[in-house]
């Protein structure tokens, strides 16, 4: 397969929740991996919610002890410049372009040429984040599901630049690390979020119309379209900054204002509610982040209609 043969040393940029999981069913399938984020500590961090997630588990029976130990020891905590080993670098930070574009910089001087780079944005260009390095030809999308550990799907994303090889090794890997993969062109939100980002967004406007309330919005999708969690407690688990985040990336490079952000959504994240992670948004949660009651502050307001509806015109 080119440069590589078969990857077997991997570095996944970001302990947050994506980071992490992408680091564990790495790490599960025999790779070796290290794991990064803005510090030490905070990777770290990371790394201790895997192992009490892991240590559950055990205890539960579904994964044995010299396994779980197995996982943690392939796990290495390293600065950012410390990818360096690394044959594939998978960056699973903070869904803002500019960000994504610093670490690519950064990783683009800090590996090897031949190391390949891969994001797991959910919705930004991969030509556009290949573009700020200088092997724009070795750099694509592995977009993970959440949680990763879980979801069998992962998106292999073709930047303009990325080669057959770039290609076939992501694709390789995903596979390796027992995922299911479908390929997508470099086009805004690829294939799950240009479907689903709507979807979540309608139902907010739902919402904010006064059309039902959040139970029975969610409800009728999970009862009336065999759905496993209704839009408005899937967008409190993805958490409602990333989904503002992806809205306003298909809004402005679509240019299409059905692709606009419901004004309760942006509202949601200025105050500070960004669903689960939070323990509020469209819902309560409890202190282990286990789905409560509908959030009392959130009955929809048929006044607000009008608003909505012309928010739905303009661009």
């Amino acid at each position: 397969m080119g440069q590589f043969d078969e990857l077997q040393t991997i570095g996944v940029v970001g302990a947050g929740q994506m980071g992490v999981g992408i680091a564990q069913v790495c790490a599960a399938a025999g790779l070796a991996v290290t794991l990064s984020d803005v510090s030490r500590e905070q990777a770290r961090a990371g790394l201790d919610r895997m192992k009490a997630r892991l240590d559950g588990q055990v205890e539960r029976g579904k994964v044995a002890a010299a396994d779980r130990d197995a996982l943690l020891e392939r796990i290495q905590v390293v600065d950012l410049a410390g990818h360096g080993a690394a044959q594939l670098v998978i960056e699973a930070a903070t869904e803002r372009e500019e960000l994504k574009l610093e670490l690519f910089r950064q990783l683009d001087a800090s590996t090897p040429p031949e190391t390949l780079l891969a994001s797991n944005t959910s919705s930004i260009s991969i030509t556009r984040i290949a573009a700020a390095t200088r092997r724009a030809d070795r750099v694509g999308g592995l977009h993970f599901m959440n949680p990763v550990p879980v979801m069998q799907l992962v998106e292999v994303v073709r930047g303009l630049q990325t080669s057959s090889e770039t290609l076939a090794q992501l694709t390789a890997l995903a596979h390796r690390v027992g995922k299911q993969t479908v390929a997508s062109e470099d086009r805004p939100g690829f294939i799950i979020n240009r479907v689903l980002i709507p979807f979540l967004n309608e139902a907010c406007l739902a919402l904010s119309e006064g059309v039902a309330s959040v139970a029975d919005i969610d409800a009728g999708i999970r009862l009336g379209l065999n759905h496993p969690l209704g839009p408005l407690a899937l967008a409190d688990l993805i958490g409602l900054d990333t989904v503002l985040a992806i809205g306003e990336v298909l809004h402005r490079d679509f240019g299409d204002s059905k692709y606009r952000p419901a004004p309760l959504l942006r509202n949601l994240v200025a105050a500070g509610w960004l669903g689960r992670k939070t323990g509020k948004g469209f819902y309560v949660y409890g202190p282990k982040g286990e789905l409560g009651e509908p959030n009392p502050l959130l009955r929809g307001d048929p006044s607000l209609g009008a608003a909505a509806g012309e928010g739905r015109e303009r661009s």
